[in-house]
């Protein structure tokens, strides 16, 4: 049932163990995990948690954990979790499916913000995560998750930690939201997201070009944003930081 819901158990415990260590938990905080699958994870959580809340979408799965939870202090909320309300929680984990990695990932990043987050993730979508920019795995969902958080790529780990076992391999980020995001307030956010997503459409176009085209400016007001953004024109999406798409986003609306 797992396995057709995109699920891999991990059993390494040492693999187990360092996931919940990069979690840096106390017993002050509550931990949502997402997929906790047979609770081995949960179990490496709660014991160093003071409250683990776990949503599994296999029916089957989440019937077993509540009947036997792996932790007094473990709670187990049976549905989708990109469905049902998430409770208020300090750390979020999770060997999550990645078949939901990025609307997981947006949803864990949505107001109000946890203080960390700990994913196991396909390894090239680790990489695209803690990418910079100009190297070949910064795109549109590392400037997009940079824009309110942090982000740190801090191993991998083998298909054969898994069962069943599956076709790539895996790596741990770690996503610290900051306490204050380079954009300001939800507006912001969404344009300078939207603006991100249309400057990665056309990554390899000069930046010059592409606020022409995809914004419909005039030569000489796109000549004005990229001077009030401090950006040559013939700047690439791949090379802009997620501080140069804010300063873009903000300077597009003053002409």
């Amino acid at each position: 049932m797992g396995a057709r819901l995109g699920q891999h158990f991990l059993f390494d415990p040492t693999i187990l163990e360092r996931i919940a260590d990069a979690a840096r938990l106390t017993r002050a905080d509550v931990v949502l995990e997402i997929g906790p699958g047979k609770g081995t994870l949960t179990r490496a959580l709660a014991a160093r948690a003071g409250r683990v809340i776990a949503i599994e979408a296999d029916r089957g799965l989440a019937k077993a954990l509540q009947a036997d939870p792996p932790g007094s202090n473990v709670g187990v909320v049976p549905g989708d979790v990109l469905r049902v309300p998430w409770p208020a929680a300090t750390k979020i984990c999770g060997n999550i499916p990645y078949r939901i990695t990025s609307p997981l990932i947006e949803r864990a990043l949505a107001p109000p913000r946890p203080e960390l987050i700990v994913f196991l993730v396909q390894r090239e979508v680790a990489d695209r995560l803690a990418a910079s920019p100009g190297t070949k795995a910064y795109g549109a969902l590392t400037a997009g998750v940079q824009l309110v958080a942090t982000v740190e790529r801090l191993f991998a780990v083998k298909a054969g930690a898994f069962r069943p076992r599956p076709r790539v391999e895996s790596a741990l980020v770690r996503i610290t939201p900051r306490a204050e995001p380079l954009v300001r307030g939800a507006d912001e956010e969404a344009a300078t997201r939207q603006l991100i997503q249309a400057c990665f459409q056309r990554r390899r176009q000069q930046l010059q070009r592409t606020l022409r085209e995809a914004f419909r400016l005039r030569a000489s007001a796109v000549l004005g944003v990229l001077r009030v953004a401090g950006l040559d024109p013939r700047t690439r999406a791949e090379e802009i930081p997620p501080e140069g798409f804010v300063a873009l986003a903000r300077a597009i609306p003053t002409f």
